[in-house]
Formats: C-alpha cells, structure tokens, sequence
C-alpha cells in the first residue's frame, strides 16, 4: 500500500486543535484553481440543532496539517485535506463549483495512479466526479458517504480528446450505462473497455469497495463471474452514470473507522432483488414517511469540531 504524501499520525484531539491553527496554503489552493462563491452565513451555527451539512457545506478550504481521519465513511471528516488538480495527463476534474474535488493524499494518489494504469487497458482518461468536501463532513446536497475523503465517483464516460472549458465541465452530461427499463446495461454505450476499467480499479489492493448500478453488475457477471475481483465489486440504488470508488482505511489511521472486507462471494447469484417489481416499480407508501433528522455535529466524531473549527 502507497504511503500518503503526508504520513498519518495518530494525535489525541488537544494536539489537533494545536495543529488546526490555519487553514491549508497556496499549495492546496494551487491544486484546485477553483474559488467556489461562498454560501450565506448561518443564523445560529454554533446551536445544537444546526445540521452538520449546513456548516461543513460552507467550508471552501482544507483544514492544515496532517492528513487524518475521524471516523467513517458516512459519518465523519477529516484534516490535511488536498484537491486533485483540475487536469492531469489522464484525468479531468467534472463540475468543479461544486468544489468537491478534495480527499486525503492517499485518495489523490490513488487517482493519479489509477490515471496512468486505465491509459494502459485502452480508457482514454478519467472524469472525475465528486470525491469530498476540503474537510470532507456531511454535504447539503448529494451523497451520504464521502465524507472522510476515501471516496471517489469516476465517470463511466471516456475523456474526451481536448481538455473540456470551464462550461463543459459543468455542463456535459455523462452517458447513462442502464437500458430504459433497468433490467441491463445499454449495449449501444456499454463496451468491454468498462469492464477492463472496472477490473483494474477492483484489483486495486487500497479498494475496499466499488458500488455500480445492478445492470451493471448483472453485465460484469455475464464476462467476469467467479473472479476473486468481483467480490469488491457491490450493486447499489443509482450509479447508472459512474463507478464508485471506496478505499480501505489507510495504515496508521486508527481514527478511520473501516467497513470491513466484502463477503468472499462474486455477488452473482444475489442479484434477483435489484431486478424485483418492488426495488423497479415501487409503489408510493400509503402514509408518506416523516423526513429523516440531519445529522448535527453530535453524531460525527469529537474531533470533527476542531476540523470544522480551524482557521
């Protein structure tokens, strides 16, 4: 396993708050080139009920020193914080307003490298979606993960051959992989070149998951059944467009609270559920369901404060 560009440590939260006495400089700034316009400020946002997406959503800058994790990857953050740049050799960053081209060291070298090694099975270059917030956290709109910066969407769209403006980035739409009626991929835009794709980021050995939508699965299980990979490789709600990327808990994070390994199996034979009438066709509830509480600061990690916190 790569070491981070900035090793991990593992400091009690007083010495944190020693640590957060700034926020990440020009180098960070450098990497990202983006100056999201900055969201109204928060009547009350010390107040206990404040949603904790509401505060981290308004952060527009990593939080310095070490890189390092608090908690998990759908309730958590973390400090040391560092952007993808916008172009590599084989990657461009898609709808930079939204600024959530962020991650630890480990994710954006893990990227930088999966670059080099897709170029190798035929993908002309990684569109990258959203990965974290700069202090990662809960976001305002979107994912329920994400939030400790090991998480990454990639576009199951091929890069284009130019390098896109501004306006495409934000405005191109990625190519939806599922046929019309949700029971399998498309095959006038699913090619082997995706599964290769798919493959190599599963072999991986920092991948601890890759979520994909069941047509998807359903499609890799046609080419790809029984291979240990496979079992990386999980069916969720969505991801009709992208591949999500999820790595392990990096060594020496022991505030990383990890998922643990997938179930030994491909996956294959535990399908028939995604392709059901209630999970294609699902019937409105009778009583419409009570909206779900945001989560505040009280549900993330401790430390999670000072990150959110530093200066």
């Amino acid at each position: 396993m790569p070491i981070p560009r900035t090793a991990p440590s593992r400091a009690p939260i007083l010495a944190l708050a020693a640590l957060l006495l700034s926020v990440a400089g020009a180098h960070a700034q450098d990497r990202g080139s983006v100056t999201p316009k900055p969201l109204p400020p928060l009547e009350h946002p010390d107040a206990p009920s404040t949603p904790a997406k509401a505060l981290f959503g308004r952060i527009t800058r990593p939080a310095a020193g070490p890189a390092h994790i608090y908690g998990f990857y759908a309730k958590g953050c973390f400090a040391g914080g560092e952007a993808l740049p916008l172009d590599g050799p084989n990657w461009q960053v898609m709808r930079p307003s939204r600024n959530r081209m962020w991650g630890t060291p480990y994710l954006v070298d893990f990227l930088e490298r999966l670059s080099q090694k897709a170029a190798r099975v035929g993908w002309p270059g990684l569109l990258v979606g959203d990965m974290a917030q700069p202090r990662g956290g809960p976001m305002i709109t979107g994912h329920a993960s994400h939030q400790i910066g090991i998480d990454a969407d990639v576009w199951l769209t091929p890069m284009p051959d130019h390098r896109m403006s501004r306006a495409e980035r934000e405005e191109t739409s990625a190519t939806d992989m599922v046929r019309s009626d949700r029971r399998d991929i498309d095959p006038e835009v699913w090619t082997p070149t995706h599964l290769h794709l798919i493959k190599l980021t599963a072999e991986q050995p920092e991948v601890e998951r890759i979520f994909v939508n069941a047509a998807i699965k359903k499609a890799l299980c046609r080419e790809a059944a029984g291979s240990r990979w496979m079992s990386k490789v999980r069916p969720m709600y969505g991801h009709n467009y992208h591949y999500h990327i999820r790595l392990s808990c990096p060594a020496g994070q022991d505030d990383c609270q990890p998922q643990g390994p997938p179930a030994a199996t491909d996956g294959c034979d535990d399908l028939d559920y995604w392709f059901s009438d209630a999970v294609l066709h699902p019937k409105p509830p009778k009583v419409p369901p009570k909206p779900k509480p945001a989560m505040t600061m009280a549900a993330l990690p401790a430390a999670c404060r000072m990150v959110l916190k530093a200066q």
